[in-house]
């Protein structure tokens, strides 16, 4: 009735044998840790290695920049290098032109040491007999020797005259002098003798006149004194009557109070004028006193009636937090023991649960078995 046995499609199994060996493949990569390639973003690798690629012929044009730009600084100094050593060939060959020009070996002075012509240039050992060379150790001047004796008598003898001459001169000249002098001391002291005489006479006048000048002065100076003490005197006495006049009617004796009284107010007084209170003054402050008494009394009784209300407000306060102590025990017992029934209602509910997990639940445990079908497919 049915035809069971149809030709197979010849394509349909090329399709699925294709697919079975894409699925082999695909698992092959997926599988295999070594060779997969999943999550590989094709695009960026591509452009990380144009990257790579930029960055390394970057590096190539900077070596070779660094190359290019060392062998010039090698130029530079080898150039620099030249130059210094010919400026040290100038300057080493204009010193030896120097040296030849300037410093010539007569010149330094240490030459008379190596002069070959010293002996010849230098000057003998002995010149006079006063040769200042010619020392005791020189060898070169002895005892008795004159060689100059002749001249140095003529100089001698000539020497001599000229001394004498010069003494007979001298010797004069004193005479002229001394004579001089004592015509001109003689002259002298009579004129001063003469000028004595006038001074003593001229002294003797202007004592005589300072004398009388004096007595005139001391008689004047004496009469002016008098008149001056007279005059004080007098001064001295009405200055007196007047004082006591002036103290027997002043304000301190008659104790004036309105000299007491201050510029700066009718309340405040002058201290070294001030002679007491008057009696209204005395019966005020009395007065004023008694008022302060009743006022500081009315005070304290307030401040005792406010203190027995703050101790009758505390004892209430404390009473009070007492009670409310009490209250928060009794409510904090009652919270304990309710929370300890809740723990053990839920001790015994958990319990409940556990147990229905164990033996109702978790009756079919998984095996190996189950864990082995996942893994097998690439999809």
């Amino acid at each position: 009735m049915y035809k069971l046995d149809l030709p197979k499609d010849l394509k349909e199994e090329a399709a699925r044998e294709r697919r079975r060996t894409l699925e082999l493949e695909r698992q092959n990569r997926i599988f295999n840790a070594k060779v997969r390639t999943i999550g590989i973003d094709k695009q960026s690798v591509e452009e990380q290695v144009k990257i790579r690629k930029n960055q390394e012929q970057q590096e190539r044009e900077r070596d070779e920049a660094f190359a290019n730009d060392m062998v010039r600084n090698d130029k530079i100094a080898e150039l620099l290098q030249r130059r210094q050593e010919q400026d040290i060939r100038n300057l080493n060959q204009a010193l030896v032109e120097f040296r030849g020009v300037h410093q010539q070996p007569d010149s330094r002075r240490e030459w008379d040491l190596n002069d070959p012509d010293a002996k010849m240039k230098d000057r003998p050992a002995r010149v006079t007999d006063d040769d200042p060379r010619c020392g005791v150790a020189s060898i070169q001047r002895f005892e008795g020797e004159d060689l100059n004796g002749d001249a140095r008598k003529k100089l001698m003898q000539e020497q001599m005259r000229e001394w004498a001459k010069m003494s007979n001169e001298e010797k004069n000249r004193a005479r002229a002098r001394e004579e001089e002098a004592a015509r001109l001391h003689d002259l002298h002291r009579r004129e001063m003798d003469q000028r004595a005489c006038e001074l003593a006479a001229a002294e003797e006048e202007c004592r005589r006149a300072i004398n009388k000048a004096t007595t005139d002065y001391n008689l004047a100076l004496n009469d002016e004194q008098s008149e001056k003490r007279r005059l004080a005197e007098e001064e001295e006495l009405d200055n007196n009557f007047t004082e006591m006049a002036n103290l027997i009617n002043g304000d301190m004796l008659t104790e004036n109070p309105d000299v007491a009284q201050s510029a700066f107010g009718p309340h405040r007084v002058i201290t070294d004028r001030w002679k007491g209170m008057s009696p209204e003054q005395i019966a005020e402050v009395r007065r004023m006193q008694e008022l302060q008494r009743q006022e500081k009394k009315q005070l304290r009784e307030e401040e005792e009636q406010r203190d027995r209300e703050w101790d009758a407000q505390r004892m209430a306060d404390a009473r009070v937090a007492t009670l409310m102590e009490r209250e928060q025990e009794r409510m904090r017992k009652a919270q304990e023991k309710h929370q300890a029934e809740s723990n053990n209602r839920l001790s015994t509910d958990q319990k409940a649960h556990i147990e229905y997990l164990d033996t109702v639940v978790y009756t079919n445990p998984p095996t190996a078995s189950y864990f082995q079908q996942f893994n097998t497919t690439s999809r």
